[in-house]
C-alpha cells in the first residue's frame, strides 16, 4: 500500500472529522457523518468506461467532479442548510483533485 493511497483515503475520511470537529464543534459527529455521506458523490464513477481507472483524473471528467458541480458546491456554502454538505464535497473535490496533481508529477 502506496503512501498516496493511505494519504488520499485519509484525507477522504479522517479529515472530513477534523474539520466537523474545527468548525461544527457542537454538531461534529452529525457533521463528520454528513460529510462522509458525501462520499456517494463517487456514484458518478458508475457512468464511466472503466468504472475505475487508477490513471484517470476525476476533477473535469466525471459529471460530479466537474467545474459546473463544483461552482454549485460553493454557492451552496451560502446557505446555512446546505454548508455542510458543501464543505464535504469541496473538500472531496480538493482531496481528488490532490490527486490528479500527483499523477501529473508520476507521484502515484
Amino acid at each position: 500500500m502506496s503512501f498516496v493511497f493511505v494519504l488520499h483515503y485519509s484525507l477522504h475520511f479522517i479529515a472530513p472529522g477534523l474539520i466537523a470537529w474545527l468548525f461544527f464543534r457542537d454538531q461534529w459527529k452529525k457533521a463528520w457523518l454528513i460529510m462522509l455521506a458525501t462520499m456517494l458523490v463517487d456514484i458518478d464513477h458508475l457512468l464511466a468506461n472503466p468504472i475505475f481507472d487508477p490513471d484517470r483524473c476525476s476533477i473535469g471528467f466525471h459529471l460530479l467532479h466537474s467545474y459546473p458541480a463544483i461552482v454549485l458546491y460553493t454557492v451552496m456554502l451560502f446557505f446555512k442548510k446546505t454548508r455542510i454538505v458543501a464543505v464535504g464535497l469541496l473538500f472531496h473535490m480538493f482531496t481528488d483533485w490532490q490527486d490528479c496533481m500527483w499523477m501529473k508529477l508520476g507521484v502515484h
